[in-house]
């Protein structure tokens, strides 16, 4: 999978990203960042953050003596997330999931919304999310479609994402055990893929 033609792919889509989400679809995001136990103070990393669809639920929740740092390797998608969000409890940083730009054990939580499937080297992207993690931190990768649906559309729109894919379940779980996380949840039905894990040291 090509690094540059996905960071050219997601320039591409900036501008239109936001247009993508329905009124429901945001509403039953708002009702997932609900049961994520997002608590005020924390400060929470968003990997493949986009336009910064997830920062309204999430910087309300920690509050001002939170944070949501959002990352994404389009700086096209990164400069519009800055743009739409600027508030002094949001972050937004122009990186790769695979080489995060912090120190270690520094987010108390995670969060791969409509990202996961399209990072070019997804153990990396784990291994990387467990080292800037604080010991039992929570990672959650959310996606309005299950893993089949999003396979199927992947295909549909070709290109750049035409292979992209969340793992089976059995690997997926692998993966996870490898970058040590335990504590594996994984649904996945129509409408909904949500996987979450807990980070271990």
């Amino acid at each position: 999978m090509s690094h540059d033609l996905h960071q050219e792919f997601f320039d591409k889509l900036a501008r239109e990203w936001d247009l993508m989400f329905t009124a429901g679809d945001l509403e039953f995001l708002s009702h997932i960042v609900d049961g994520l136990n997002v608590k005020e103070g924390m400060d929470i990393l968003d990997l493949g953050c986009g336009t910064g669809v997830l920062f309204d639920l999430l910087r309300r929740k920690t509050g001002l003596s939170g944070s949501v740092t959002g990352v994404d390797f389009s700086i096209e998608m990164a400069q519009t997330a800055h743009r739409n969000f600027p508030f002094p409890n949001v972050n937004v940083v122009d990186a790769d999931a695979v080489t995060l730009p912090f120190t270690d054990s520094s987010f108390d939580m995670a969060v791969a919304f409509a990202a996961f499937p399209h990072f070019s080297d997804q153990q990396k992207a784990l291994n990387e999310t467990h080292r800037v993690l604080k010991p039992s931190a929570k990672f959650y990768i959310i996606h309005l479609a299950s893993s089949t649906e999003l396979v199927e559309t992947h295909q549909d729109i070709g290109g750049a994402v035409k292979n992209d894919e969340i793992p089976t379940e059995t690997k997926l779980k692998h993966m996870f055990e490898n970058s040590m996380f335990t504590d594996i949840s994984i649904r996945d039905h129509t409408g909904l893929y949500l996987a979450s894990a807990t980070n271990t040291k």
